[in-house]
């Protein structure tokens, strides 16, 4: 089974530029406290690395 990613939104993206709101709306993430569940991709990792800031990061199996 491949690795995956759970990404949770922590930080506001007000005051962000467009582009890390784009990710952010990319990657599922509408609102503070928002969750996803991703595949851990080289695609995945460069959306995570966009907004590290704003998010926080678990690698589940």
């Amino acid at each position: 089974m491949a690795k995956q990613l759970k990404i949770t939104q922590v930080k506001s993206k007000i005051s962000e530029k467009q582009n890390m709101r784009d990710t952010l709306r990319s990657l599922g993430l509408r609102k503070i406290g928002d969750s996803v569940v991703r595949e851990d991709t080289s695609a995945n990792r460069g959306y995570v690395r966009t907004v590290a800031h704003l998010v926080k990061v678990e690698e589940i199996n």
